[in-house]
């Protein structure tokens, strides 16, 4: 199995929102590199290296994408469905970290193949405490897919 390079995959729009998880998820020095993007086209681009990131290896998978549904360009329940189409990300794990409490998407984003769903807390606090419980769990308890070659 390869060592990951990359830790998170962050896919947020909201730049504050994103700061906070970023600022929570690298507190205790657990997380090493975090990726954030802001639109869905682009995470598309980075996950199947095209466009700016075609030198990136396909095959260096983060360990964790952390995916908001509700993104510029492209929306988050196609991001899961192209990613989970491909062999080479299928088994990337992927919560989806978002404000929706709609049934129909928390339904799509399981049907799609979400490794969970997660609705944002409103709270700082609380969101803080939800982002580091998260890191926890998927940097040392969760053993991660090996990569695909």
């Amino acid at each position: 199995m390869g060592k990951y390079k990359v830790d998170f995959l962050l896919i947020e729009d909201d730049f504050e929102e994103a700061e906070l998880t970023i600022r929570s998820l690298k507190k205790n020095n657990i997380v090493n590199t975090i990726i954030h993007i802001d639109d869905g086209a682009e995470a598309l681009d980075y996950l199947f290296s095209r466009g700016k990131f075609i030198e990136n290896n396909s095959t260096d998978m983060p360990r964790l994408m952390l995916l908001d549904l509700n993104l510029p360009k492209i929306g988050g329940l196609e991001i899961l469905r192209q990613v989970r189409d491909n062999p080479h990300t299928c088994m990337l794990p992927i919560v989806v970290l978002t404000s929706s409490k709609e049934e129909k998407d928390i339904i799509e984003s399981y049907k799609l193949g979400v490794n969970s769903y997660i609705v944002k807390p409103v709270n700082f606090e609380s969101f803080a405490k939800a982002i580091e419980e998260l890191k926890m769990y998927w940097m040392v308890l969760n053993q991660g897919p090996p990569y695909i070659e």
